[in-house]
Order: structure tokens, then C-alpha cells, then sequence
């Protein structure tokens, strides 16, 4: 099969099996258990770095290798995080108004006359920021504050956040899954514009734990064109199978490769175990799925 500019190795048998966003989807997950599903998509993105494409990760494990990345960003609990999405609206940060104002819609669950009357505030400038907004004694006020704590506070506090064009944004330092997924959907709202840009996502599992991180996914995986999104898991939850785009399983216990395999709708006769070091590379054409076999080849001594 011809491939693309875009494409990169990812595994090897008689020939090499390449990943071509463009041919295959703009979202490719890798599955498998231990650190494999790190060290593959570390492989991966320095292909994309090579390719001229801008790289950024992240990583709510704290196991993501920094190597690659010349900036790194972390956000950490009980710290000024600077992602107030009202703020970094204001600055032209989040191009959208509107989708800043959503962000506190979907984070604090405001009805619909609260999240209009919350942007026409916001548009006239009577509220500049998530602080402002409680203070407002207005029925948006009452309703953020029932979930507003310390915690989303600190992480809406400070200067608006500085982005790196490429770098390694590491959520680790959040404990709790809620700041974790309001931390990614407000970055993931910042950036979701950018083009020639190859976004990871690592433990991708953690952003479905939660409406917002959820909320953040499409944002950064929808196709786009000169954008790719890796997805790493060992975790291989319903919401990070059904994300669409091909999967490359590594190795994983058999029950769990057997769920992967139904999942993706791989017939009995196309499916093989997956031993350490090798991979089975699933993906969609209009007409049928697809199964490749082959040794992985950054797993390979």
C-alpha cells in the first residue's frame, strides 16, 4: 500500500508496517501493558520530530521520558496553575469566548439561561475570571460554588499559563482525577487550533474518568488535517476502545487481548496472540478491517 509523508514504522515482518495517519485515522492508540505503551509512543513521536511536526505530551502518569522535549510544564496540586479558562480568554490564549464560558459549563454543570447569562458578563466585562464569576452573586455564583473548592482555586489562580509550542505538559503532580480532567479540557480548549502538531496523551485512560477530562478528548483527537494524536493506556477502558482510529496492541494478558480483539471488531480467524516485543496493528478501510502482525520496533533489543 502507498503511503504518505506522514507515515511512520511501526512494526516488522517480511517488509515494514507503517502507520499513515492519512490513510489509516488521525488518532492511532497503543494498548499494552508495563511501561511498552510509553516507550512506543516515545519511538513514534520522535519519528513526527524528525518530520519537522511540533510534539506535545501529556502525561498523567509522571513516567513519560522528557528527552524529547526542550520545555516542560508541570501543573501540580496546591499550586497557582494559571488555567483560568475566563483569564486566558481574555488574553486571546483560548480564541473562543464562548468556549471558555462552556469550559465552566461543563466543569461546575451551570443550565443553559446560567451559561448565557454568565457570557453576556463575560462579553461586557463585568466578569474577568472564574473569581469573579463567584463573587457575582448571580445564579451562575451559586452554582459554581457548590463544587468551587481550595484545590480549583489554586489551579485557576496565578498569571494565564504560558503554553509551550512543543514541550511535555505533565498533570502528575494533580492528585485527584477532577483537577487532572479540568487542567486537560482547559489546555486542550488552548490548543485545540494548532496544526503540524502530533499530540500524545498518556495514561489516556485517567481523561475518561471524568465529564470534563471526557469533554477535553474531541477537542484533540477529532481529524484535523497536519494534526495526529497518539494515545497510550494500559487501561484499555470501553471509552478509550471506542475513540475512533487504529490500535496497535502489544502484548497484554489473553483475556485482555481478546477484548480488545471483539472490541475492534476483529473476526476469529484474523486474530494471533500477542507475545512481549511483538504487535498486532488493527485498522478500518471503508470496505474492511485490517490486522497486521510484526515485532515492534522499539521494543526490539
Amino acid at each position: 500500500m502507498k503511503v504518505s509523508k506522514l507515515a511512520v514504522k511501526i512494526l516488522e515482518n517480511e517488509s515494514v508496517v507503517y502507520y499513515d495517519p492519512i490513510y489509516h485515522g488521525r488518532t492511532l492508540k497503543v494498548i499494552g501493558i508495563d511501561d511498552d505503551p510509553v516507550e512506543v509512543m516515545e519511538y513514534l513521536l520522535a519519528q513526527y520530530k524528525e518530520k519537522g511536526y511540533s510534539i506535545v505530551v501529556f502525561d498523567t502518569s509522571g513516567h513519560f521520558p522528557t528527552g524529547l522535549f526542550e520545555s516542560v510544564l508541570r501543573i501540580e496540586e496546591g499550586n497557582p496553575a494559571g488555567l483560568d479558562p475566563l483569564k486566558m480568554a481574555r488574553m486571546g490564549i483560548i480564541k473562543d469566548p464562548y468556549s471558555a464560558v462552556t469550559i465552566v459549563q461543563t466543569i461546575y454543570e451551570l443550565d443553559s439561561a446560567s451559561t448565557d447569562k454568565l457570557y453576556a458578563d463575560f462579553v461586557t466585562g463585568k466578569v474577568n475570571s472564574i473569581a469573579d464569576a463567584v463573587k457575582a452573586k448571580k445564579n451562575y455564583s451559586e452554582v459554581i460554588l457548590e463544587g468551587y473548592t481550595d484545590l480549583d482555586e489554586m489551579l485557576f489562580s496565578g498569571d494565564p499559563v504560558r503554553i509551550p509550542e512543543s514541550g511535555l505538559i505533565d498533570l502528575s503532580g494533580l492528585n485527584s482525577v477532577t483537577l487532572t480532567g479540568m487542567a486537560f479540557l482547559i489546555l486542550a480548549a488552548a490548543m485545540e487550533e494548532r496544526r503540524k502538531v502530533v499530540y500524545g496523551l498518556y495514561d489516556i485512560a485517567v481523561l475518561t474518568f471524568t465529564g470534563a477530562g471526557n469533554a477535553g478528548l474531541p477537542l484533540l483527537t477529532r481529524p484535523a488535517r497536519r494534526r495526529v494524536a497518539i494515545l497510550g493506556t494500559k487501561y484499555p477502558l470501553d471509552q478509550v476502545l471506542s475513540i475512533p482510529g487504529p490500535t496497535l496492541l502489544l502484548y497484554n494478558d489473553p483475556d485482555v487481548q481478546s477484548a480488545i480483539y471483539e472490541s475492534q471488531g476483529v473476526p476469529a480467524g484474523l486474530r494471533a496472540f500477542i507475545d512481549k516485543g511483538e504487535g498486532a496493528y488493527i485498522w478500518r478501510s471503508p470496505e474492511t478491517i485490517n490486522v497486521e502482525f510484526g515485532k515492534v520496533l522499539k521494543l526490539q533489543p
